[in-house]
């Protein structure tokens, strides 16, 4: 399998945390990681459509020469293909809290991130929006309220000991965040230390840039 990914952005970022949170935990996959330069516009040349009509990364190509498109589904699939040591473990109500987690990781904080990022200082040079920034900001703080009063039973990760997809979600969209120079923690020490303790683990150390 290939994965075609960009370092930098959130969504092949979450998939590469996975992978390698994965890889830490014994299993091998052999996913050959190929970066598409969005930079220099190669998201939106014919090879890669051809992978992902949308123009967007990452774009994961399957042994029989299909893809899937969408970094969650990405991930849920690498959770079946592999079963053993996956990160979505536990009884169906720890499996469905950790499913809710990850959601409102990524649809309620990770997605104005994103918004915020490309409104402050865009690598891909969209114009400066300040309106917008401000009212991403505002989005922002409900979901980080949330995570905040999560971690505040003394666990380690989003779910407890073990890393958690949710982990790998919110660490890939604060890396967006670290390359603008950004911080929206505000006085939230549980998440700034768990931000800290994250990015010391083997995995980060391998794929986080920022």
């Amino acid at each position: 399998m290939k994965l075609y990914m960009v370092p930098l952005a959130p969504n092949p970022t979450k998939v590469m945390l996975y992978i390698a949170e994965r890889e830490e935990l014994g299993v091998q996959m052999n996913i050959e990681q190929i970066v598409v330069n969005t930079v220099k516009g190669r998201h939106k040349e014919p090879a890669h459509l051809a992978r992902n009509p949308f123009g967007t990364v990452p774009a994961l190509e399957l042994d029989d020469g299909a893809y899937l498109v969408e970094s969650l589904a990405i991930i849920e699939y690498l959770e079946d293909k592999y079963p053993d040591n996956a990160l979505l473990t536990g009884s169906p109500e720890e499996r469905g809290y950790a499913r809710d987690t990850e959601r409102i990781v990524d649809l309620r904080l990770a997605s104005p991130m994103g918004a915020y990022c490309h409104a402050v200082n865009s690598p891909l040079g969209y114009p400066k929006d300040e309106a917008k920034a401000a009212h991403m900001e505002a989005a922002m703080q409900a979901p980080l309220d949330y995570l905040e009063r999560l971690l505040g039973d003394g666990r380690p990760l989003l779910l407890g000991t073990r890393a958690s997809i949710a982990d790998c979600t919110l660490q890939a969209s604060l890396q967006f965040m670290r390359y603008i120079k950004a911080d929206v923690f505000g006085d939230r020490p549980l998440l700034r230390d768990w931000d800290a303790r994250y990015r010391t683990r083997p995995a980060a150390l391998a794929v986080l840039k920022w």
